[in-house]
């Protein structure tokens, strides 16, 4: 194992990872919204800080790991291993999914959930930000709120098999926002 995955971790755990896991909560709850993270971890690249702070606060030896693309590469699979203990798996087993966009490709190859357990379902981490706007609305929205997706169809067809569905952070540097399955998304509005 490279010396890159025994760093990166919270150097207060307790505190750090407490503030931590409240910014995911938070943007989870507000969709949309952008949260500036204050406690970073750093993994390997191509992993952003809020990426790599993600994984720590939500991953652990209960929950399965995919890594798609770039991000599927010997440091970061031994620091996601060593930080997490985390099992790196396909993307039909994960819990949880890492990569850009592009490279996490077919929605439809994470688990959704099930009837009777629709919280089975895949968190996908989306490293970068920007694309076209929509308009986002739904629970912990008031009236609507503006945002950029890589594209609006794919966001639709989820919201549609609400319960089941995917849930969404898109990463960049030490920022994130969150897009549940709850969110409705439509095409920017004209002004």
């Amino acid at each position: 194992m490279a010396s890159e995955a025994l760093s990166g971790g919270f150097s207060d755990a307790p505190r750090q990872s407490a503030r931590a896991f409240r910014a995911a909560l938070e943007a989870m709850a507000r969709p949309g919204e952008m949260q500036q993270l204050a406690d970073l971890a750093a993994a390997p690249a191509p992993v952003s800080p809020a990426a790599a702070t993600l994984l720590l606060v939500l991953c652990d030896p209960e929950t399965p790991v995919h890594l798609a693309g770039d991000h599927d590469r010997t440091e970061v699979r031994d620091w996601i291993t060593f930080h997490c203990g985390a099992p790196l798996v396909g993307p039909g087993e994960a819990a949880f999914a890492l990569g850009s966009w592009q490279a996490l490709g077919d929605l439809g190859a994470y688990g959704l959930g099930t009837a009777e357990y629709p919280d089975r379902s895949a968190t996908l981490i989306v490293e970068g930000m920007g694309g076209a706007p929509v308009t986002l609305r739904g629970p912990g929205i008031r009236d609507s709120r503006a945002a950029e997706l890589p594209e609006t169809a794919a966001f639709q067809r989820n919201a549609a098999l609400f319960p089941l569905g995917l849930d969404f952070y898109f990463c960049d540097g030490a920022r994130l926002w969150a897009l549940p399955r709850t969110t409705k998304v439509t095409e920017a509005e004209a002004v």
